[in-house]
């Protein structure tokens, strides 16, 4: 895998995105705007499940008066997402927004930009210029006909444009497509030019089987050639699903440790028990624990050792009702089938 680019470093509350900190995992909550205790719980279910930063919409005064109550019950940074009315922006700064995201394609006049400039820059707050193919200029659209990267990449450029000149650095920027191949192509074009630190995410990706797809090619494929500082999958289910997947990519790419990593085979006609059965119940059961180390499951005698004897723990088919165990690279058993999935927790656990 590609070295990460350099990027600036830039800090959101406690947590920092770009230079040298680990690519961070961020999520929004999608809770009613006004009702803060249920704000406050899915938060701290975000915060549970591993998201390093998160978001609100703060699209009205009641959501914005929402949003300064809930910042003070949480622990992780808070980033009050902005659209169309600046005001709203400069209240949430007020409210103690650790980050403000504004959209180039509806925020308004460079004026209202540079109030929001001003205004964290008073409070050392961070902005990300969030850029979507979904809500571009309407002169860019006229002019490339479709959002395509470069008409992505060029409102970008606009808004960072105006950020140099009023001297304003603590930049973060996005460039979301909901196609794949658009947002992998604007990111490339955009980290060949700039030293930004980029937040990643494939928008309006799906339903959470086709999205976590999505979302998977499209930062994955970024990341292992070294793009990317933080990441969002957007899915359409419950926001702590987000973090399971995003987890999953970082870990995939060994961006992020920590956590049982459970790898099976796609089995065939060797296999001597239901590999799928057993894998999904494991993973399931080991879903919470911290533990850093991978388990394989494997149905049969000829990949299945192999496997099994490159991961810290791990099985392999050894006729009807039984399977090998093998540990740090060793076989240390045979045991019987029945109640494997107990036995390898128990053993996960123990170390």
């Amino acid at each position: 895998m590609t070295e990460r680019r350099k990027t600036n470093k830039v800090r959101v509350g406690d947590t920092y995105i770009g230079g040298d900190a680990p690519v961070s995992i961020q999520s929004m909550i999608n809770t009613p705007g006004d009702d803060v205790e249920k704000s406050v719980e899915q938060i701290r279910e975000l915060e549970a499940a591993g998201c390093d930063i998160v978001r609100m919409a703060v699209p009205d005064t009641p959501a914005l008066r929402s949003f300064a109550q809930i910042r003070k019950q949480i622990g992780i940074p808070l980033v009050a997402d902005i659209h169309f009315d600046h005001k709203l922006a400069l209240g949430a700064l007020d409210a103690g927004a650790d980050k403000i995201r504004i959209n180039p394609g509806n925020i308004g006049p460079e004026e209202r930009i540079r109030a929001v400039l001003s205004a964290c820059r008073a409070r050392n707050v961070p902005i990300r210029i969030g850029v979507n193919g979904g809500s571009l200029e309407k002169d860019l659209l006229e002019k490339y006909g479709h959002p395509v990267p470069e008409a992505l990449v060029e409102s970008a450029e606009r808004h960072l444009r105006i950020c140099r000149e009023a001297e304003f650095d603590r930049v973060i920027v996005s460039i979301k497509s909901s196609r794949v191949p658009d947002m992998i192509q604007a990111n490339l074009l955009f980290s060949e030019r700039y030293e930004h630190p980029l937040h990643l995410g494939v928008t309006e990706a799906g339903t959470e089987h086709s999205g976590s797809l999505r979302s998977a090619v499209g930062i994955g494929t970024l990341l292992a050639v070294g793009i990317g500082d933080t990441i969002r999958v957007s899915l359409s289910a419950d926001p702590v699903r987000e973090i399971g997947v995003a987890k999953q990519i970082l870990q995939a790419l060994e961006l992020r440790r920590g956590g049982v990593r459970v790898i099976s085979c796609p089995t065939c006609g060797r296999s001597s028990f239901d590999v799928s059965a057993v894998a999904e119940a494991l993973e399931r059961r080991v879903q919470d624990i911290a533990r850093d180390m991978t388990v394989a499951v494997m149905g049969c005698v000829v990949n299945g050792p192999g496997e099994a004897k490159e991961a810290d723990i791990g099985i392999a088919g050894a006729g009807p009702g039984k399977v090998m165990l093998f540990e740090n690279g060793n076989k240390t058993g045979i045991l019987p089938l029945q109640g494997i999935v107990d036995i390898l927790t128990a053993r996960i656990l123990k170390r």
